[in-house]
Order: C-alpha cells, then sequence, then structure tokens
C-alpha cells in the first residue's frame, strides 16, 4: 500500500475537478493505496492537504489544467497529467506515481512528468540516478499514456420535442436500438414540457465516444464541449435513428487543446454563436408555455362547473378559481412564450427582456402575436449586446447582471410600447373578431385546413403551426380553433385503428397489433401514434388520414365547438364545460375516424394470401 496526494483542479473548479479527484479517490482504494485529494477552482481549495499528509505521501499526483503551486512538494515525486486523462485512464496515472514513489527511494528529489512519460532529478545532481524503479524499454510509453484498449463503448443522447410527449420518447427508444445494433451502450435523457428525465451525468458525457442531440426545441450544449456532437432534428432520430448514430460516430475527434480551459471557453463559444433557426425558437416558447395553458384552461373550465357566470361573485369558490387559471395562468402565458423564444435565441441573456416584452404585450392587448414579436425581438437585442459590447476584464462581471439585461429591456420596451404595440394589437383584434364571428363557409374552411395540417406530417412542422396557431388564440378567450385543432390531431390514429379491425386483411398481425398502441395514442391527442403506419405506406395512409382530419375540423369549427384545454385528448372531456357543446364534438371525432378507416380500406388493397405448395405426388 502506498500513500499518496494529489490535487484537481480545472478551470471552474466544478466538472472536471470533482470527476477526477473522484476517479482517483475510487481507483485508489480498489487497489488498495491511501490517498489524500486536494480539489482547486474558482471557490478556492476544498479538502485541503495538511503537512502531515504531504510528509507521509511517497508521490504527488497533479491532474490540473491550470497552474498550481508545487512549492510545498519540493522533494517529492511528481505525477503531472491533466484532468481529463485522470478520469480516463486513472489506473494508469495511479501506476506512474506509485512507480515514481518506489523509485524515490533511491533518488528523494525524482520527479515524474507524465506529459513525457520521462524521470527527472528535480535538482541539479548529475550523479545522482534519477529512480530506481525499472526503466520501460525504448520507445515505450509511459504507464499513463497506454493506448485504451480498442472497444464499442459508450454513446448519450438527449431527445426533445416542443410537448415531451410523443416524438421525445419514441426517438429516446430508436436511438437505443439504433446505438445497441451497432455495439455501442447509450444513455438517453428526454426533455419536454415536464422536464428532463433520465438526465445525463457529468460522468457519463466525459466517457461518451459521441454525443447526439435530436431536438426540435432550444437545449443547453455546453456541457457537451469538447465531445464528437451531432445535432439533428427529433423526427431524423426517431425515423433514421441508424444513420444518426453512424453519423455521430464518423466524426472527427475534436482536437486535445494542451489548455483544457481554452478548449471548454472556445467551445462554449462557438455553440452560442451557432444559430437555430426561428421555428425552432418557437417552438422552444411554445413548449414552455403549454403547461399554464392546460392547468389555466382546467382550472378556468372547473369554476363553470358551478354555473358560468358562477365567478362573478366574490369571494366564492368559482372566483377563486377563475382568479388562478385567467388571472394567474393566463396571464403568465404570453410572457413565458415571449421569455423562453428569447431565452432559446440568446440563453439567460434573452430571459429578461423576454419576459419584459411579453408582459407589455399582454398589457397593450398585442396578445401572443406580440409575444411572439417581443420574444424575438429580446432574444436577438440581448445576443447582440452579448456579443457586441466589450468591457475591460475587470468590468466583465457587469455583463450579464447589468449591461445586457438594463441595455436589451429598455430597447425591447420602447419598441413594444411606441413601435410594435399598437399595429400589432389592431391586428390581432381584427383577427380575434374574425374568428368570432366566423360561421358558415368560412369557419368550414378554416377548420378543414386546420385538421389537414394537423394531419399531413404528423407532429412535423405542419402539424406544430397548426397547434401553436390554435395554443396562442385561448390566450385571447378564441376557443373554436382549439377544438378544431385537438379532435383532428386524434384522428389519423384512431381512424387507422379502427381500420386494422374492419379491414383486417389490408393489415399485416404486426400492423394490427401496433392498431391497438394507435388507438390509445390517438385517445390521447398524441397524433404521433400513426407514424409507424405512415412510415411503411405513405401514399395510402396520409391521404386517408388528412381527409379525415379535414373532415373532423371542419364539422368541430362549423358546429362552433368550442375547447378551453390545449391537450389530454377524451381525458379532458370527463371536465365539465371543458368542451362546449360536447356531444356534437365527439361526433366530429368518430366522424374523421370513420372516414380515415373508409379511406383506408379503398386505397389499401388486401394482402396477397400465401400460395399452398402443390401436394406432393405419390
Amino acid at each position: 500500500m502506498e500513500k499518496l496526494v494529489a490535487i484537481t483542479a480545472c478551470p471552474t473548479g466544478i466538472a472536471h475537478t470533482i470527476m477526477a479527484a473522484e476517479a482517483l479517490r475510487r481507483v485508489a482504494a480498489m487497489k488498495g493505496h491511501d490517498l489524500r485529494v486536494e480539489t482547486q477552482g474558482s471557490e478556492g481549495v476544498k479538502t485541503p492537504l495538511s503537512d502531515d499528509d504531504i510528509a507521509a505521501a511517497g508521490a504527488v499526483i497533479l491532474a490540473a489544467d491550470i497552474q498550481v503551486d508545487e512549492s510545498r512538494f519540493e522533494g517529492k515525486p511528481v505525477t503531472r497529467v491533466s484532468t481529463a486523462r485522470a478520469i480516463r485512464d486513472t489506473e494508469a496515472v495511479l501506476d506512474a506515481a506509485v512507480a515514481a514513489a518506489n523509485g524515490s527511494a533511491h533518488a528523494a528529489n525524482g520527479s515524474v512528468d507524465a506529459a513525457s512519460g520521462s524521470a527527472h532529478a528535480a535538482a541539479p545532481v548529475a550523479s545522482a540516478p534519477v529512480a530506481s524503479a525499472p526503466a520501460p524499454a525504448a520507445g515505450a510509453a509511459a504507464p499513463e499514456l497506454a493506448a485504451s484498449p480498442a472497444r464499442k463503448g459508450l454513446l448519450v443522447a438527449v431527445t426533445a420535442c416542443p410537448t415531451g410527449i410523443a416524438h421525445t420518447f419514441m426517438a429516446a427508444e430508436a436511438l437505443t436500438r439504433a446505438a445497441r445494433a451497432a455495439g455501442y451502450e447509450i444513455r438517453v435523457e428526454t426533455q419536454g414540457s415536464v422536464g428532463a428525465k433520465n438526465a445525463l451525468t457529468a460522468e457519463e458525457i466525459q466517457e461518451a465516444d459521441a454525443v447526439i442531440v435530436g431536438a426540435d426545441t432550444h437545449v443547453a450544449l455546453d456541457r457537451f464541449a469538447g465531445k464528437r456532437l451531432l445535432q439533428t432534428s427529433v423526427g431524423e432520430a426517431l425515423k433514421k435513428a441508424d444513420q444518426v448514430v453512424t453519423r455521430a460516430l464518423s466524426l472527427p475527434e475534436p482536437e486535445v487543446a494542451p489548455d483544457l480551459g481554452h478548449q471548454v471557453a472556445q467551445a462554449k463559444a462557438q455553440l452560442k454563436e451557432k444559430q437555430s433557426g426561428p421555428y425552432k425558437h418557437l417552438l422552444t416558447g411554445v413548449s414552455f408555455m403549454l403547461p399554464l395553458v392546460v392547468a389555466g384552461g382546467l382550472i378556468i373550465a372547473l369554476s363553470f362547473v358551478f354555473g358560468i357566470e358562477a365567478f362573478k361573485e366574490p369571494g366564492t369558490l368559482p372566483a377563486a378559481l377563475m382568479q388562478i387559471g385567467g388571472q394567474g395562468a393566463f396571464t403568465l402565458m404570453v410572457p413565458v412564450l415571449a421569455g423562453y423564444i428569447a431565452y432559446s435565441i440568446a440563453d439567460r441573456p434573452g430571459l429578461t427582456p423576454g419576459l419584459v416584452g411579453g408582459l407589455l404585450a399582454s398589457q397593450l392587448n398585442a396578445g401572443f402575436l406580440g409575444g411572439i414579436v417581443a420574444g424575438f425581438l429580446g432574444g436577438y437585442v440581448a445576443r447582440w449586446i452579448r456579443d457586441t459590447v466589450r468591457l475591460p476584464a475587470n468590468l466583465e462581471g457587469l455583463k450579464p447582471v447589468l449591461v445586457i439585461p438594463l441595455l436589451s429591456t429598455l430597447v425591447v420596451g420602447l419598441l413594444m410600447i411606441y413601435v410594435v404595440g399598437k399595429p400589432v394589437s389592431a391586428i390581432m383584434t381584427g383577427l380575434t373578431d374574425f374568428l368570432r364571428g366566423m360561421g358558415g363557409t368560412n369557419a368550414v374552411a378554416l377548420g378543414a385546413l386546420l385538421g389537414a395540417m394537423m394531419a399531413i406530417d404528423m407532429g412535423g412542422p405542419v402539424n406544430k403551426a397548426a397547434y401553436t396557431f390554435s395554443v396562442g388564440l385561448l390566450a385571447s378567450s378564441t376557443f373554436t380553433p382549439m377544438a378544431a385543432t385537438m379532435a383532428a390531431g386524434m384522428v389519423p390514429p384512431l381512424g387507422l385503428a379502427l381500420a386494422t379491425v374492419i379491414a383486417r386483411n389490408r393489415f399485416t398481425a404486426q400492423e394490427r397489433e401496433a392498431g391497438k398502441a394507435a388507438a390509445v395514442l390517438g385517445a390521447a391527442f398524441i397524433t404521433e401514434g400513426a407514424i409507424p403506419f405512415a412510415a411503411q405506406d405513405p401514399v395510402r395512409v396520409i391521404p386517408a388520414a388528412v381527409l379525415g382530419s379535414a373532415v373532423t375540423g371542419a364539422l368541430s369549427m362549423g358546429l362552433g365547438c368550442g375547447l378551453r384545454a390545449p391537450h389530454g385528448g377524451v381525458f379532458v372531456l370527463a371536465i365539465p364545460n371543458a368542451v362546449s357543446p360536447l356531444g356534437v364534438y365527439l361526433l366530429s371525432i368518430v366522424a374523421g375516424t370513420v372516414v380515415t378507416a373508409l379511406a383506408l380500406m379503398v386505397l389499401k388493397r388486401p394482402l396477397a394470401q400465401p400460395v399452398a405448395p402443390p401436394p406432393a405426388r405419390p
């Protein structure tokens, strides 16, 4: 057993510092060595080494990416490595330190430099041997530089869609299957409106051979700095998982900079400069707004259980429910939409101007359209200030807490009040009045359009555009588009499930089994339940689904159905007054489901029956 001491230090003093310390402690305990570790970072020194610890140690390990004072280790053999090497090749680093400790009995002033793998005398004593430990053969690498055994290792991934219900988890499952088929283990973190599940640990990210981010919303990438990183959409991760895995593994290894702190800072700068597109920013804002819309809409619906106008009586429970849902959750909808659009564009610096601009949009009656404008203004203004304004080094700390919030909020606020507010308010008022007064042919046409959009790509960009439009109108107390959108989104999987029952000879046994799952997903308003069928036969399935959803949307709008909650499927229908009128709304869904199933019966031919082999001749 050897007594050893170590120092771990990285520029932030958080991730690599702690990971290297834990790795060294764990492996040292496994090998039976007594190791004391001091961690250094931005918060100062943790668990400092005492003079007695250093005096008793046979060798010192410096796992550091920043300058560390070595004066107190004079006369001790020192093994110098980066924190990354200490994490990845921990056993080799410890073996090198133990070898140096054994050699120091003959050369107390020797030290081992792991970067070069050579031993040398710290003191200028020319005749003194450096170490008595057996020297490696000529040309051999030092123990800590030995190549890691070739292996198929670990991948990590993040999947995220705006709702975090269907695409998020289906893409995670697809990536898991594809990675394991390629011989790799994989850890997948799923992000959505309910937050992150199976969150990746710093150790998993550090050990990963590559990172895959399949997302249609904003995903923070800073923690993946220095790793091979493939960014793609959640749809591609779902439909082409094997190709995504192959592309991620074929990416070139990032260059290992001598200074890890510089490498990480450079990677962060590159990731922050990368733009992801306006549509993705919009979906990020919608995904954060959805919980408020759902909670607020359902709480308002609960207040109607006591009567449509019961909330007007002060001090009653219906009044309290209306205050929570209408004046609480619904008031925050537009600010949160704007705030997280800005956050997606500029990260944290965009949050303040986005939230303030969104609140001003609500106060100016600019509605969700004003919130969208405020979000993009806040994000791009904050990012421009962040990337353009330069301060002296000793004042840089003021940028995120003073300069960016002050200037960006001032610019966005003035633009909203004097430039954006009144025109967008007029547009929003006109749109709301038009939708409320719409009837007959216009309502049917809009409902058919929204329904077709919900089915044409089953959770893709067109689907999300129709959904976002309908959700935004809830803040203006316009409920009919939302009813048409949800009903139409339920129809494709429900229609396919019905078709697998009434036209069994047109589907394989596997498809008939998948129809059962599609029925459950459709009832829960998860349009993506139809994707497996559409992927196998898009020419017939997609037109049938579009036709059925268009019929449902047209009927729902034409009959004046309104929905106060943006999600939940049939489970929302159990709440009194969440949907009105309920009977004809259900009729709209049933009609679209039947139309989809009948269209599939017409478009799909019966499967060819297997030909029986001819009877054997006697």
